[in-house]
């Protein structure tokens, strides 16, 4: 059923709007020194979406994916390295949780019916290793961390081409980029150097890419 046969005044088409409008406002803050404001709507945008999750009787999984990721959108809008860490490993967990998913709902003979999936997938494997290679000399003392976040993010990407349809597929790739311009900005490009449009660059096509996710699993 689509989501949009339910009237605006209906709790599921009513969260999705909230949500947008969090992910619009934290958009237009996202430039801004970290402040309560600032977190709490960055963090509302995808917890949100776990509330959708929760009202469409989705599947857990996606509800804790999508959960632990709001927690890692709390402490990763702060400024501070060990708030960044703890952020690492929610999404960690977020990941972990999609990739459960996808395993559990998703079909290996995809990749036999449409060969294009096993292009996909070597792509993703070339791109991870490319940017891991670039990336992993730079990150120091986080680089253990760094090094177990590629491969889960990874085989989220790998895993989401068991998914019928495409939305799941383009949700998780957006999510691969999304977060390899957030590695660079951090630990290779000079912070002076066009960090307003990569900052949004990386939450536009953050939020989209969890909204893709969201929707395409609940089958809206």
């Amino acid at each position: 059923m689509s989501l949009f046969e339910y009237g605006l005044d209906t709790p599921l088409p009513g969260t999705l709007l909230f949500s947008a409008v969090a992910a619009f406002l934290y958009l237009l803050m996202v430039s801004r020194p970290p402040s309560a404001r600032r977190t709490g709507v960055k963090t509302l945008a995808i917890a949100l979406l776990a509330v959708l999750s929760v009202l469409a009787n989705g599947p857990v999984l996606l509800t804790a994916g999508l959960l632990a990721c709001a927690i890692g959108d709390a402490l990763l809008a702060q400024d501070d390295d060990r708030a960044f860490q703890l952020g690492i490993g929610a999404f960690l967990l977020g990941h972990v949780a999609y990739i459960a998913l996808f395993v559990t709902e998703g079909r290996i003979d995809l990749f036999s019916e449409q060969p294009l999936r096993i292009i996909i997938a070597i792509a993703i494997i070339g791109f991870c290793a490319v940017v891991a290679r670039r990336l992993l000399p730079a990150t120091g003392a986080l680089k253990a961390a760094v090094s177990a976040y590629v491969v889960v993010i990874a085989l989220m990407a790998l895993f989401s081409l068991m998914m019928s349809g495409w939305g799941v597929v383009a949700g998780a790739l957006l999510f691969v980029a999304s977060d390899t311009v957030l590695a660079l900005q951090r630990f290779l490009m000079p912070a002076e150097e066009g960090t307003p449009w990569r900052a949004l660059f990386v939450w536009a096509s953050y939020y989209l890419a969890q909204l893709l996710i969201t929707l395409a699993v609940l089958g809206f």
